[in-house]
């Protein structure tokens, strides 16, 4: 898993979240993983998973420069420290219940509302999503979505291609955005499209320990 995440083009995939608040990290879950998620009778079982620590960990290292950039440009002093360990550590006694994975389990004619989990104090700005079975194989529809608004602008839609095995990062709720004068933050929220035919099911992932 790690030298998959390693053999990624990062400096691509930080020009994109820079540009559009997400990126799809291609063939990270390879299928053992994959299956173990699918066998997990419960999210809560999955805080016992040694691998999932070790995903959020790597990713989150991979991912704390942009978070950095995006706190740098828009004049916000606070920093995250360089590892998830050190993190888990400066916030521990202000919010000690970690969010376990989230699972979403749709069928014909289910979706997913938008939504954010970014109003949580010492939330990390990006977080993981995942789709562990087959688009047009397993289910038709059920296209991870995201939108975000601009001030005085209408929302803006975007669809976050993912196969099964792939990593999406997406910002949790806020992001920077450089226009004529200078940076300003715009609000994303993300969504499931209506499942047309079969079962989808999807994975979230926070690298925080916030509550």
């Amino acid at each position: 898993m790690e030298r998959a995440i390693d053999r990624l083009d990062w400096p691509s995939i930080e020009a994109q979240l820079n540009e559009e608040g997400c990126a799809v990290l291609p063939g990270v879950l390879d299928d053992g993983l994959i299956a173990e998620l699918l066998s997990l009778s419960s999210a809560w079982e999955t805080t016992r998973l040694g691998v999932i620590e070790d995903l959020r960990k790597h990713l989150y290292e991979r991912l704390v420069p942009t978070a950095n950039h995006w706190h740098a440009v828009r004049d916000v002093a606070d920093r995250y420290p360089a590892t998830l360990d050190q993190w888990t550590a400066h916030v521990r006694g202000v919010s000690d219940d970690r969010i376990p994975p989230i699972f979403t389990r749709l069928r014909v004619d289910e979706h997913e509302a938008l939504h954010q989990y970014g109003e949580r104090a010492h939330a990390f700005p990006l977080q993981l999503v995942a789709v562990l079975n087959e688009p047009g194989t397993d289910f038709n529809g059920g296209e991870f979505v995201l939108t975000e608004q601009r001030p005085r602008m209408q929302s803006r839609p975007i669809v976050l291609p993912l196969r099964r095995g792939d990593l999406g990062v997406i910002a949790v709720a806020h992001r920077p955005h450089k226009g004529a004068k200078g940076y300003y933050r715009v609000s994303l929220k993300h969504a499931i499209s209506r499942v047309r035919s079969g079962e989808r099911i999807g994975l979230e992932l926070l690298l925080d320990d916030a509550q």
